[in-house]
């Protein structure tokens, strides 16, 4: 088996929401390709869970966003989170979460057809991995990539070893993919550089079998802080983040130490049975029977690569950007990583694209992964105002039951106490109603054309929780919803963008666009689907939400890539709309 060499186009390493993610979106592409894994399987702990709108419009292109909600728990169970004394007992504040706030509604409603989801790893990566093998991917667990070489460009051999027999061998791919995770060989082999930020310290995830459906029935939330300052606490469990993986009968504790300890000491480690006794006294229901089915250790990082890619090999996902949870970004950026790369690598490896459209992945994304690392590590440093206002960051217990009790004053003392946590409550609202930070990507690179519109809009003055909504190149492609003039079921804007095609948008008084691309499309050899939307055009605009939201005259147009960015829009008609098409086509495409 050693001089083996075992041919493809396509290596993937890992299996996870990166790894898995884009092997499916290129098997709609009727690519095919070999995955490894060093993993015996797919996710046994439920890590990642937040999966948002951006990554269910994604998934949503290969039809495998309705698996996924059902697969989940939907918004109902997400509709809060909060911070208590105990599951149990004192509950101290509320926040709305993931688009549940009234006041928020109409936002979220506005900017995709998709509602947030819970959906464990453990559920997301077989319904990735099963639409992969079942549509011709070749799926290898237990085989952990070692090294590679590169005799020429386009010639890529690996060095893989199946773990279970020890032995070595090699796999020949035009292209390969890092998506192995924080700890990345391909990563390390490429000695691509790292940019990283001091860490936040250690968590402790055990992952239990509680039924707490009594305790949630008037408290429901997928995420619920427990604190107890005016008790000790063990050096590992100075609080807890309560999170649902199953409604309501499996959670994870989240423990977290407390800020500056060092997390590598002896007291850091603790026996089952001192784990089930924490977790009890945050449940504070003694009745409660608890079942540990897992415990394990994770860093909080900052840390994002420099580049995602060198020549025919790209990095995805936790391979690029590490970070905490916070904010729920990550299987969501590694999903939208894979969504990004798969369609400019079917375009290259069909001769539709020019290769540096391949560069665009790296240019694109990597800006992205700035962005999700700081804001997620900041979403954890924006509790630290609630967190001092009660006591929570004083080391002393006295001192932290003296704060404490400034809470019961009716005077002016406990007045500023309750004001300063109430506000530092609100603070944490970046977090859970994060919607610019989700939806706000703004691509600058050879595959957007902005030869027009040099100049980008400025986004909201809270860029992470209001969404920009625009058509400007290099942005999401706005959603509106649609009907036929006939009943029917209403769908999106985005509907009709995707599916591996560039589609172009226009209205009345626009069909000279949509002539100029089925005859750019031919001149260019893409395909190019064109709708006109408006009073009795292909579908109608019932809402006027996409008149709104269009920025353009109904004579104008908006192109739109295959990964439903915007890649060009004209304000009215031209006098020359196929030669304008195809130049920009052409310089998107890196022609």
């Amino acid at each position: 088996m050693a001089d083996e060499i075992i041919k493809t186009d396509l290596l993937i390493v890992g299996a996870g929401p990166a790894g898995a993610a884009l092997a499916s979106f290129l098997s709609s592409y009727g690519r095919k390709g070999i995955i490894i894994s060093a993993a015996s399987g797919t996710a046994h702990t439920p890590r990642a869970h937040i999966t948002n709108m951006a990554a269910l419009e994604c998934l949503r292109d290969i039809g495998l966003d309705r698996q996924c909600i059902d697969a989940g728990a939907a918004g109902n169970h997400m509709v809060h989170t909060r911070w208590c004394h105990s599951m149990a007992g004192d509950e101290y504040a509320r926040l709305y979460s993931w688009g549940n706030d009234p006041k928020r509604k109409g936002d979220y409603d506005a900017a995709s057809p998709c509602d947030h989801v819970d959906l464990p790893q453990t559920e997301l990566e077989p319904i990735l991995t099963r639409r992969a093998i079942h549509t011709g991917w070749t799926l290898r667990f237990d085989t952990s990539f070692v090294s590679f070489t590169r005799p020429e460009p386009d010639v890529i051999i690996s060095e893989v070893k199946d773990n279970l027999s020890g032995k070595t061998y090699k796999i020949q791919s035009r292209f390969l993919f890092g998506c192995d995770g924080a700890r990345s060989q391909v990563i390390r082999e490429l000695k691509i550089p790292l940019i990283k930020k001091p860490g936040q310290g250690l968590a402790l995830n055990v992952l239990l079998k509680a039924d707490l459906s009594h305790l949630v029935k008037n408290r429901t939330g997928n995420l619920h802080w427990v604190f107890q300052p005016e008790k000790e606490h063990p050096a590992w469990g100075w609080a807890c983040i309560v999170r649902m993986v199953r409604p309501w009968d499996e959670w994870m504790f989240i423990f977290l130490p407390p800020p500056g300890a060092d997390v590598k000491g002896d007291d850091m480690i603790a026996s089952n049975e001192e784990y089930i006794a924490r977790v009890k006294q945050f449940i504070g229901d003694e009745s409660v029977d608890v079942e540990i089915k897992d415990v394990s250790k994770w860093m909080i990082n900052e840390t994002v690569a420099e580049y995602y890619s060198d020549g025919n090999i790209f990095c995805l996902g936790d391979a690029v950007h590490r970070h905490p949870p916070f904010n729920g970004l990550g299987s969501n950026t590694c999903i939208q990583d894979a969504f990004n790369l798969a369609w400019k690598l079917d375009y290259v490896m069909s001769c539709r694209a020019g290769p540096s459209l391949l560069d665009t992945y790296s240019t694109e994304r990597q800006p992205v992964g700035v962005d999700i690392i700081t804001r997620a590590n900041q979403g954890l440093r924006d509790h630290a105002l609630w967190m001092k206002s009660i006591g929570m960051l004083e080391p002393d217990l006295e001192k932290r039951k003296a704060i404490l009790a400034e809470f019961e004053d009716k005077g002016e003392v406990g007045r500023k106490r309750r004001q300063e946590f109430q506000a530092g409550i609100e603070n944490t609202g970046t977090e859970f109603h994060g919607l610019g930070i989700e939806m706000n990507q703004q691509y600058r690179s050879n595959a957007v054309y902005h030869g027009d519109e040099p100049e980008a809009p400025a986004l909201p003055e809270d860029a992470v929780r209001e969404r920009l909504i625009s058509s400007y190149p290099g942005m999401r492609l706005p959603h509106a919803w649609l009907n036929t003039r006939k009943p029917g079921k209403q769908f999106s804007t985005i509907d009709l963008a995707g599916h591996g095609r560039f589609c172009l948008l226009t209205g009345p008084g626009g069909h000279k666009w949509k002539e100029a691309a089925a005859n750019a499309a031919k001149a260019v050899g893409v395909d190019i689907v064109s709708y006109s939307i408006g009073w009795k055009e292909d579908y109608e605009d019932v809402y006027f939400d996409w008149a709104k939201r269009r920025e353009v005259e109904e004579d104008g147009c908006v192109l739109v890539r295959p990964d439903r960015f915007v890649a060009w829009r004209s304000k009215s008609m031209i006098s020359t709309p196929q030669e304008k098409l195809e130049k920009v086509l052409r310089k998107v495409l890196c022609l």
